[in-house]
């Protein structure tokens, strides 16, 4: 009997075929390894408006004049931003993370980015995903190099999830992520009725090979996801949509303690060339979905929250000035959000570099920071990843100061 074999068996029954490989390359599931520090990485895919999101009002004419109808109005006037520390201002249909901004949780880091000039989706997004700016050679993840270094001892197969069809890149690398849509999924869509089915598939395989290890660490995996969907969906108030989706999907990972660590995250519809629609429109709902989602996920988290970290980044920001189709073009710096316990929150963090014509990129918001600088800090103090430059070679970590030492 050969491993394709128990895939085919499995697959019959309605088991994931993007599931499966990750089972199969973890062979025992650890239940103790459960309550560990988990890292969820948001990433929102299409270039997000940093601008928008974190309006830099206290520049005035060179942000206002530049934007007639994609800038967000001053604190106090209709329409007006939530004011953060006198500079920036979040966008109104963020005032769900606005609490937990004020309540020293969440935190951002302005005029962030790669330090790579590219304004192409696929390479900015590698790059960043890959954690090597400007290298295409690379073939692995910056989360895959950081699960590869603390892999000692840990064999649950849930130690990395990508919410989705396919995993992001970066969680390729040694340690075989899992691709989920849903938990239900694995449920066998609600067939309770398969599950002796599968465990006679899956027993077909005891004591006959060596595959016998497997077909245990699949059959104790699966029951797990089965226990977890019968519980019923989770808590929370989450919008509808692949953020709020996924962002539940994993609250229920993290609050079932199955020694998840790692889960990615797409928050989607962020390239906005034409009607952007700031201030009512497109771009201000998905704003609001966005602000909801994490605010969901934090609320529903409970207890839990305090061993889970958020990052959210965007593979660039978007132009300075507006364009003549009410929108903005691809740019270049951007804004990173951090929110979790190890967070030293309620803070703008990085150098801002200005509006002022010569201080811009080509026309763009320049890079002060490098994205790579937040996330080495993160795995650095939150993670306990070991020596960074192994998870971002070739760069020197410069940190921010924004995280402190978390016990794992």
């Amino acid at each position: 009997m050969k491993r394709r074999d128990l895939l085919k068996g499995l697959g019959v029954l309605g088991a994931s075929r993007a599931l499966l490989p990750g089972l199969l390359a973890n062979l025992a599931f650890a239940r103790s390894e459960s309550g560990g520090n988990v890292l969820v990485v948001v990433f929102q895919r299409g270039g997000a408006d940093g601008l928008a999101l974190v309006a830099p009002y206290a520049e005035g004419g060179l942000y206002y004049d530049r934007r007639p109808t994609t800038a967000v109005p001053e604190p106090g006037r209709k329409g007006g931003g939530l004011d953060l520390d006198g500079r920036f201002a979040l966008h109104p249909q963020l005032a769900p993370l606005y609490e937990l901004y004020r309540g020293k949780q969440l935190a951002l880091v302005h005029a962030a980015g790669s330090p790579d000039e590219t304004r192409s989706h696929f390479d900015a997004q590698q790059y960043m995903e890959f954690g090597t700016p400007g290298v295409k050679s690379t073939r692995s993840g910056w989360l895959g190099r950081h699960l590869a270094l603390t892999a000692r001892g840990r064999g649950s197969p849930f130690r990395a999830v990508g919410m989705g069809d396919v995993v992001a890149d970066s969680l390729l690398g040694p340690v075989t992520p899992l691709a989920l849509r849903s938990i239900a999924e694995f449920h066998l869509q609600g067939r309770d009725g398969e599950w002796p089915r599968m465990r006679r598939v899956l027993q077909g395989f005891y004591r006959r090979d060596r595959l016998e290890p497997v077909a245990r660490s699949v059959w104790s995996s699966l029951e797990e996801l089965a226990r977890i969907a019968r519980e019923g969906e989770g808590g929370g108030d989450y919008p509808e949509g692949v953020l709020g989706r996924g962002l539940s999907q994993v609250a229920r990972l993290i609050k079932a303690e199955v020694g998840l660590e790692v889960a990615t995250v797409d928050s989607d519809d962020w390239d906005t060339h034409e009607e952007q629609g700031v201030q009512s429109g497109r771009f201000a709902a998905n704003a609001a979905a966005f602000a909801r989602a994490l605010a969901a996920f934090w609320a529903d988290l409970g207890d839990h929250a305090r061993r889970v970290t958020v990052v959210v980044m965007s593979e660039f920001g978007r132009r300075v000035e507006e364009n003549a189709s009410a929108g903005t073009d691809h740019g270049h710096g951007g804004a990173m959000w951090l929110l979790g316990a190890g967070v030293r929150g309620g803070k703008v963090y990085g150098r801002w570099p200005g509006l002022a014509p010569e201080a811009l990129d080509d026309g763009d918001l320049a890079v002060t920071t490098d994205f790579r600088d937040v996330l080495g800090e993160l795995v650095q103090k939150r993670l306990g990843s070991g020596p960074v430059e192994q998870v971002f070679p070739g760069h020197r970590l410069e940190p921010l100061g924004i995280f402190e030492e978390v016990a794992g």
